[in-house]
């Protein structure tokens, strides 16, 4: 590794954990919203759709209001069950607000800032919704560990976009080739990061094969071996 000054993290699936709060989010919706659907089931087919919707997002092939909306009704679509598009909408939109009543963080992820934070500027990189990610750091009480936020939302352009890393080091007064991306989206948080001369590391957590020469973790607590 070069000399490192400054760590930029991903949120949502790297620190955050998205898929434990969202499930105790969607368990909420479903009681507030009469579904009667096992949430279980509709996460399982959930999951790899709502990651195929934000795919797109990400390139720009749909809307902030085409994500939220498609998620839910092709889910939905395979339990046979139909909603007005009114219905669809509040019950996209309460998703969006019980999202970050639960806080729940990767295991390892406060010791680790807490470790990094003593030695580096660290800084959050996210394609999120920019008033829910900011909420979403609050509430788990992280915030604090963060010299700078750079979401989707305020720079107009997605990870893996440079701008999106361009920004965030600007706001950070932080040189490429001294900082750290730290994610779990290999296209989104490496590639991107590591096309404007950014230094990686991924966070494998689903356990894949990671590309050949990648500096990677299974665990957030490996990276203090790393540090």
């Amino acid at each position: 590794m070069m000399k490192v000054t400054d760590i930029f993290f991903d949120l949502d699936h790297t620190l955050w954990d998205f898929d434990k709060n969202s499930y105790l989010a969607f368990k909420r919706v479903f009681a507030n919203h009469n579904v009667s659907l096992d949430v279980d089931l509709f996460i399982k087919e959930y999951e790899p759709i709502n990651l195929a919707y934000w795919r797109l997002f990400r390139n720009d092939e749909v809307s902030k209001e085409q994500l939220r909306r498609g998620r839910l009704i092709e889910t939905f679509k395979l339990f046979d069950l139909t909603f007005p598009i009114a219905e669809i909408d509040a019950m996209a939109q309460s998703y969006i607000d019980e999202l970050p009543g639960d806080n729940h963080l990767f295991e390892g992820a406060l010791e680790v800032l807490d470790y990094l934070s003593k030695k580096y500027t660290l800084h959050i990189i996210t394609n999120g919704f920019h008033e829910v990610q900011h909420l979403k750091l609050k509430r788990s009480g992280i915030y604090c560990y963060f010299k700078t936020v750079t979401t989707s939302d305020e720079v107009g352009s997605k990870k893996p976009h440079p701008v999106i890393f361009e920004t965030a080091l600007k706001k950070a007064s932080a040189k490429p080739e001294s900082s750290f991306m730290i994610g779990d989206s290999y296209e989104a948080d490496i590639l991107g990061a590591k096309a404007i001369g950014m230094q990686t590391m991924y966070y494998n957590y689903r356990k894949t094969k990671p590309a050949e020469n990648q500096l990677f973790v299974n665990a957030l607590f490996e990276i203090k071996t790393i540090f």
